[in-house]
């Protein structure tokens, strides 16, 4: 049996390929991909730019919803027709970092994430081992579950560990996927006002007409405009998604005194005075990188509470023999999160 399969070589080029269709061995299953969705790290190995190790010729992609197709043996928990979504990070088992629940901290000799180590889920099927399996609810989409397994998933991460809630006002630079997301979830918390900040029209209008935002700014306006909101106090809480240097400059004087600044978006640098920014303002600044599993089935269990659905992120959908032009709208920033959607059940 075949099917096909998206790689990409780094030059704004996709290439499609025939396979086998792969067979499960011992603790793994087959997964019948029915929706994926691009991440930053898939932009960066489209334009070239990849900042992380990768094998080349491997099938990308690692946003994985699907159903389990074929088991292979020794499976404990999951079981044939699961509609589940797969951890991206495939951990060694045995490290410290994986002992402690935080796998994609792993650094062990078997790691391998989908999609840069391994093959992932820009094809019909994949194979993925039982222990990155998460459970898919049928009160949630495969849409609701691909963004999940990595970018929705680290901004819980981050939001977790500085806490947030009504007691907090919130604002986000960058307003990519991961930025909407946090403005997304910021609402779900009780935070407010909820404020994104972006060069991107588009994006801001999208923050606003979905009302995950309270107010939106352009970076020039964002001063002015947070203080006008906050009391001249500036937010509890502000996440920088973008990785830009002038943006996580920005984020910090957003913050409040002793307030918490969290830096999501990955690259770039990071310029600021200590002496006024952290020692005199109190303020904490700290990186976020991922969600452990652990914390992704904590989620599930929020949305499902929530009744938060994350495929509201989703601007766009492919079919896959479209990958070619979802990935040339989503290197154009003219989009929330983009996705191929397989016949959904």
């Amino acid at each position: 049996m075949k099917m096909r399969g998206v790689t990409l070589p780094g030059n704004l080029s996709v290439q499609f390929h025939e396979y086998d269709v792969p067979q499960p061995s011992f603790g793994q299953v087959l997964i019948r991909v029915k929706a994926i969705t691009l991440c930053g790290s898939d932009k960066m190995l489209y334009t070239g730019k990849a900042r992380f190790p990768r094998k080349e010729n491997l099938i990308n992609g690692h946003e994985v919803a699907g159903v389990i197709a074929g088991e292979g043996e020794g499976l404990r928990l999951f079981r044939k027709g699961d509609r589940v979504i797969v951890y991206h990070h495939s951990g060694c088992g045995v490290c410290y970092s994986c002992r402690k629940g935080y796998v994609n901290l792993c650094r062990g000799t078997s790691q391998a994430t989908y999609g840069w180590q391994r093959d992932g889920g820009l094809a019909e099927y994949m194979i993925a081992e039982e222990k990155d399996l998460i459970k898919l609810p049928d009160s949630m989409s495969y849409l609701d579950g691909t963004p999940l397994t990595c970018s929705f998933g680290a901004v819980y991460e981050a939001m977790k560990k500085v806490g947030v809630s009504g007691d907090h006002s919130v604002a986000v630079t960058g307003l990519g996927p991961v930025g909407l997301s946090c403005l997304m979830l910021a609402k779900a918390m009780g935070a407010k006002p909820v404020i994104g900040i972006d060069h991107n029209a588009y994006r801001r209008e999208l923050a606003l007409r979905m009302g995950w935002a309270d107010a939106v700014f352009t970076p020039e306006e964002a001063l002015e405009g947070v203080r006008s909101l906050t009391g001249n106090q500036g937010v509890e809480r502000a996440f920088d998604a973008s990785g830009d240097e002038s943006a996580r400059s920005q984020a910090i004087d957003l913050t409040r005194e002793c307030g918490k600044c969290t830096f999501l978006g990955e690259g770039g640098k990071a310029v600021f005075e200590p002496t006024r920014t952290l020692i005199h303002a109190q303020k904490t600044i700290q990186g976020s990188w991922a969600s452990p599993v652990w914390q992704l089935e904590d989620l599930m269990e929020r949305l499902e509470r929530w009744d938060l659905h994350p495929e509201k992120l989703v601007t766009h959908t492919f079919r896959l023999d479209q990958a070619a032009e979802m990935f040339a709208l989503m290197n154009s920033d003219q989009c929330g999160k983009v996705a191929v959607v397989f016949d959904e059940e």
